[in-house]
């Protein structure tokens, strides 16, 4: 068993949620491995983050989101509204403002509840065959990284493990 690691960077823009579709740089990444049947986690240590195994949609809302996407963001703001005011949901209290001060995080910055329960919905990582060399993704699948904060625009790190079996 061997095991390789890579790290995608992927920039938000902090004004709606952030969707970067990452499946030509793991592909190219399991086929630079060598690994011929093995496993590919793909995974973000951004607990405001997800990743989602998705098709693409192609047609695009004036938001620049894909329909699917756009839809997505649609529900979940229907389900999870984006928090936009102090006291709309419990978090932040009082004891995590101090915290998030102590670390540089101002007030508004605080103000993310919305994206991390919408992470903690989709989840913050997948796992995908390699048989034969390839991702099995099915016939319309990609690899999704979605920044769900909308605070502020952040540079995220998306880690891929690939552990080949040979």
């Amino acid at each position: 068993m061997k095991i390789f690691n890579h790290i995608i960077n992927c920039s938000s823009t902090g004004k709606r949620p952030t969707f970067h579709n990452l499946s030509e740089e793991i592909r190219e990444f399991v086929k630079n491995t060598g690994t011929e049947n093995g496993q590919c986690l793909v995974y973000s240590r951004h607990t405001t983050c997800a990743i989602l195994i998705d098709e693409e949609s192609f047609d695009k809302s004036y938001s620049g989101l894909t329909f699917l996407q756009q839809d997505l963001v649609d529900v979940f703001e229907k389900t999870i509204p984006t928090c936009r005011k102090e006291g709309q949901y419990m978090h932040p209290g009082p004891e995590l403002t101090i915290f998030a001060a102590e670390h540089g995080e101002d007030k508004e910055g605080t103000l993310n509840t919305d994206a991390h329960l919408r992470s903690s919905i989709v989840g913050r990582s997948e796992v995908i065959p390699i048989i034969d060399g390839k991702l099995i993704l099915g016939d319309f699948g990609n690899v999704y990284f979605i920044d769900f904060d909308q605070t502020r625009a952040r540079d995220r790190e998306v880690i891929v493990q690939v552990i080949s079996f040979e």
